[in-house]
């Protein structure tokens, strides 16, 4: 992987990471058409990226939920997220500890399509929903994590299915919007540590250099911002279903390629 690859997986982090339209999905393809073989490891190193970013954008939240948390308040409109992240993480680690790597492994252009159709329905079903929670419910947590565990098929967005399943539920957009990344934290924090254990070498192996690993990581994160900001405005004014269309046609497409034998 040449410096030029390694930024260009770090744009399609950046920006696809935050919108529901599957980041690792975009980086299967952008592996498949550059003819690349990357390790897990540097996946999950991007994926590391849009964690800091995370932690940065919601910072005032996630200082407020730990303030919380050591004060045992579980009745403050942060506190009353602490328990719904700590039962949404359960689905999520369990569905990746035992069938991470075989639905990682689907990411052939069939496969890839049907994702991405999948992620579309879904989205386009969030349109069709009245707000009337503002709380995350056990029931809703469980289905959230069991969505983000879902999302580590390359082709299903986690933001996307998290997100519109919550919509579809009920829940204001704003706490939907706020509830996914809360409880993207150690899910993203988690997989880096396990498979930066697990392949810690792969890197050098591979022959990926520090300065591709640094240029894919700064692009990431400089482009994430500006995606995040993108996805709390679409959610804002009520045309997150819009992302459907893209995932609809991104279908259609690699449905079109793997018929014409791509």
């Amino acid at each position: 992987m040449d410096l030029l690859q390694s930024i260009a997986l770090g744009l399609i982090q950046g920006t696809t990471e935050w919108l529901p339209i599957s980041s690792t999905g975009h980086l299967r393809l952008a592996e498949y058409f550059f003819s690349l073989t990357v390790p897990l490891l540097f996946d999950v190193l991007l994926h590391l990226g849009t964690l800091l970013v995370t932690l940065v954008f919601f910072r005032k939240d996630i200082l407020s939920i730990l303030k919380s948390l050591w004060r045992r308040d579980l009745h403050s409109d942060n506190g009353k997220l602490i328990i719904p992240i700590i039962v949404g993480s359960v689905p999520t680690a369990a569905i990746g500890f035992l069938w991470g790597d075989q639905l990682d492994a689907l990411s052939s252009l069939n496969l890839l399509a049907a994702g991405f159709i999948a992620s579309g329905i879904l989205l386009l079903a969030s349109k069709f929903t009245k707000e009337r929670k503002d709380t995350i419910s056990i029931p809703t947590a469980l289905l959230v994590g069991v969505m983000q565990g879902l999302a580590v098929v390359p082709s299903l967005s986690r933001s996307g299915l998290t997100i519109a399943a919550m919509l579809i539920l009920g829940v204001r957009r704003e706490l939907a919007f706020k509830y996914s990344f809360m409880l993207s934290i150690p899910a993203v924090a988690g997989a880096w540590a396990l498979t930066f254990y697990q392949e810690r070498d792969a890197l050098l192996v591979s022959g990926i250099g520090t300065v591709e690993v640094v240029a894919s990581l700064a692009i990431t994160i400089a482009v994430s911002f500006l995606a995040l900001k993108l996805l709390q405005k679409s959610l804002s004014a009520n045309k997150f279903w819009l992302f459907s269309i893209y995932c609809f046609a991104a279908g259609a497409a690699l449905l079109a390629l793997s018929f014409l034998g791509f």
